[in-house]
């Protein structure tokens, strides 16, 4: 079997000789990972206070869904749809700016997180997929640790998947390379940038405070769970109307809020297709951004859900 992987390659899903674990994650990522999940989730403590009566405005609250769209934006049509799956294909421009946007969602570094993701397709629900909720059993205790592990306990592990066999085209990449080790500069300018705006703009240094903690740290905070539910609720919890290897089911209360991802069921039953809600009233904003990206002769050769693919995989047909 293959998989659909980088922009234009192909690349088999158990290359010969390549281990699907790479090395451990130095102890001071390994720091700061924990960092990105404990701090936003301390700032979420303090939110309800902060809001009652004080501390949130409209213009924090504007500055908030601007980046969470941005940085949602860049990390499932970037690094999702576009560097792990090849969906479409782009500019050198467009490429670098859907790497650094990505990075600034704070879900990782381009390199593990789309070896991670890789990793994921090739096994998916079965053992090897880094995040899957059914690796321990199907009782009640088992799915409660399935639903942790899947939804933030793996995120805590230091074992990185093995770059060299699931993304050797972005090794290869000297543009890319230099945004995965930007990452820890570009998490700085996503917390300090809304609040630069929001100081500029409201002329204040409470002002800036303010929109550091919405825009930043609850914006990041929110992001990770929505784009973590995936992994874990989208696995667990849905409709399967498409046929899949694995246990992929399409959350429609996410569909917004994930720009389309939580349509994870199509996702599994045909990993490559731009688009991820094809059937009636899905809504799909990721999808809608690669079509304008296209209609503006920035991505060609979008791999578009054609209606004979659909008819296969609702047929059953696994690819």
């Amino acid at each position: 079997m293959t998989v659909g992987y980088g922009p234009g390659m192909t690349t088999p899903t158990s290359p010969a000789g390549k281990p699907i674990l790479g090395r451990k994650r130095p102890v001071p990522a390994h720091i700061a990972v924990y960092a990105f999940v404990i701090v936003p989730f301390l700032a979420l403590l303090a939110a309800v206070p902060l809001a009652w009566g004080w501390g949130l405005s409209w213009l924090d609250v504007a500055l908030a869904a601007a980046f969470y769209v941005l940085t949602c934006l860049g990390a499932t049509v970037g690094f999702h749809r576009y560097f792990t799956h090849g969906a479409f294909k782009a500019g050198r421009a467009l490429r670098i700016g859907l790497a650094v946007v990505g990075s600034m969602a704070v879900q990782g570094p381009i390199l593990h997180w789309v070896a991670d993701h890789r990793r994921h397709h090739a096994f998916a629900d079965r053992e090897g997929d880094p995040h899957s909720p059914w690796l321990f059993g199907t009782s009640p205790a088992a799915l409660a640790r399935g639903f942790w592990h899947a939804h933030l306990g793996w995120v805590l592990q230091r074992d990185l998947t093995n770059q060299e066999r699931f993304v050797p085209d972005l090794l290869a990449d000297r543009d890319m390379r230099v945004v995965h080790r930007l990452f820890g500069p570009l998490t700085i300018v996503t917390l300090a940038l809304p609040a630069l705006l929001g100081g500029l703009i409201s002329w204040s240094w409470a002002g800036a405070l303010t929109a550091l903690f919405w825009a930043g740290l609850i914006r990041v905070f929110a992001l990770h769970h929505v784009t973590w539910s995936v992994n874990s609720v989208c696995h667990m919890i849905g409709e399967r109307p498409f046929a899949a290897r694995d246990r992929s089911a399409n959350f429609w209360p996410l569909a917004i809020l994930s720009m389309g991802e939580s349509w994870h069921n199509l996702h599994h039953a045909d990993p490559t297709s731009a688009r991820h809600g094809v059937l009636r009233g899905q809504i799909d904003i990721s999808a809608r951004t690669i079509w304008l990206f296209e209609r503006l002769g920035w991505a060609w050769d979008v791999r578009w859900p054609t209606p004979a693919r659909l008819a296969r995989i609702t047929a059953g047909v696994v690819a």
